[in-house]
């Protein structure tokens, strides 16, 4: 007989059903690309209203990156806890509030405390958003789903472009930037409050009458034919019972003790590929500026990066299920760092400059959507949120010191390209690393690898019971 995970898994795609989460949450994703995307529109303008130095300046995103870390690592425990939806709709609201305050802000050192903690709210969004999209996906679809959620992300940084272009000219501009997405987070807030929590969170939690009420009312609402299934028995694994900081080390272990081939290579794709992303995205409009291109002109290229990006999503959405994974993200990301490495050679010659600053936002976007597939994949359902969360909020910490690196001593000392090709044999090592080390996820079941999760909490619930430690009933 069929599990419950198995028959949601097993559900035909219905855009009123599964569909309208997959939308959802790939709004709370437009968001975090848009607020991302603003850090680089804000140093510059930030910097000339309070006369900061280019270190300075870098700590505009150092702060919300660094935010956003903590926001992920948070979130990403707290939803492998008490569930998707309630996290899923209160990290917006944090958002959201503290945006507005920082439009108010009187001093550069409060405007980075506001922008760190808004980024605590919209960094739990990704690691949410994705378990949940991921838990409702149909398998047959579930590369292409979760792939195709990334296409919110480079929409969300040309709404950003196009809306931070036009306010330049207002005084207060970069005020008005962070005011323009407070209306729309807190009506996403709203509508998240009607999604169903996931049924095959339920199920791993032991809550059979609340699992069984949301599959039913999927295989309804798809037009599925029922059939019955059970609800397994959940295993009880050492640790379940612990609270606020050490549930989050609690998780921090179970990641590495589930396989810690497959943690290493997921912190290091996304550290090294989202490194080189964040530094043309954070630092594009000033290296523009600097090679003498206007306001106008320096942020319209950041925005013509993304504009192409969202041709780059949608063919990594067919790539993902048709050469696999890995395949597309070991090619596609060190050709994306060259091409970078071609835009800073070039950079003199402003026609060729776009042109490489366009492919590099094609390719970039074929890597990250597969990137984020593969990294929630790699996960069973118990450690998918945190696992998640934790490689996200790992690179965000990188990326978050990173501008302040580029703009102090990389940039300065290196030149810009030596720079990004220091970057791109990052980038080349960690996709060797993941060939070597994780497995392909095309076509699997979401929990296939839990058998590995039971087996080394056994083994260590066995050798806390043998050092004297309680063992849990």
């Amino acid at each position: 007989m069929k599990t419950g995970d198995q028959i949601v898994q097993e559900l035909p795609w219905k855009w009123g059903v599964q569909g309208k989460i997959f939308i959802i949450g790939g709004l709370g994703y437009l968001f975090d690309a848009w607020d991302i995307a603003l850090n680089g529109f804000l140093m510059p303008l930030v910097g000339d209203e309070f006369d900061l130095s280019t270190g300075e300046r870098g700590l505009v995103a150092t702060a919300n990156l660094i935010g956003m870390a903590v926001g992920g690592v948070l979130c990403g425990s707290i939803a492998d806890r008490i569930g998707r939806k309630k996290t899923f709709s209160v990290t917006l609201l944090v958002f959201a509030l503290f945006s507005v305050l920082g439009m108010f802000s009187p001093s550069y050192s409060v405007f980075l405390l506001f922008r760190f903690l808004a980024g605590i709210g919209l960094g739990g969004c990704i690691p949410v958003d994705y378990a949940l999209v991921s838990e409702f996906s149909p398998r047959k679809y579930r590369g292409r789903i979760l792939t195709g959620l990334d296409l919110w992300w480079p929409i969300g940084v040309t709404i950003c472009g196009l809306t931070s272009t036009l306010l330049i000219p207002l005084d207060g501009n970069w005020r008005w930037m962070l005011g323009m997405m407070v209306l729309p987070a807190l009506l996403l807030f709203w509508v998240r409050r009607g999604i169903p929590e996931s049924p095959v969170f339920l199920a791993k939690k032991g809550r059979e009458a609340e699992a069984r009420e949301v599959i039913d009312e999927l295989v309804r609402k798809t037009g599925a034919t029922p059939e019955p299934y059970v609800i397994p028995e959940p295993p009880r694994r050492k640790g379940d019972e612990t609270r606020g900081l050490a549930a989050g080390v609690e998780q921090l272990r179970r990641l590495w003790a589930f396989n810690a081939r497959i943690t290493s290579v997921a912190w290091v794709l996304m550290v090294t590929v989202m490194l080189v992303y964040y530094a043309a995205l954070t630092w594009m409009p000033s290296i523009l500026k600097e090679e003498g291109y206007g306001d106008t002109a320096s942020f319209t290229g950041t925005t013509l990066m993304s504009a192409v990006g969202i041709t780059g999503v949608v063919a990594s959405t067919w790539l993902v299920d048709v050469v696999g994974r890995k395949w597309l993200i070991g090619v596609s990301a060190p050709v994306a760092t060259a091409a970078l490495v071609a835009f800073a050679a070039m950079l003199e010659m402003q026609t060729a400059a776009m042109i490489w600053i366009a492919v590099f936002g094609f390719l970039i976007q074929l890597t990250i959507p597969a990137m984020y597939a593969y990294v929630s994949e790699l996960y069973p359902t118990m450690l998918r949120a945190s696992g998640f969360g934790w490689a996200s909020s790992l690179s965000r910490v990188a990326t978050g010191f990173a501008p302040l690196l580029f703009g102090s001593v990389m940039w300065p000392v290196l030149g810009l390209t030596a720079t990004f090709a220091v970057l791109g044999v990052l980038a080349l090592g960690a996709v060797i690393w993941m060939a070597i080390a994780a497995p392909e996820t095309k076509g699997r079941e979401l929990d296939e690898d839990e058998d590995a999760l039971d087996e080394a909490t056994a083994a260590r619930t066995a050798t806390g019971a043998a050092e004297g430690e309680p063992v849990p009933q």
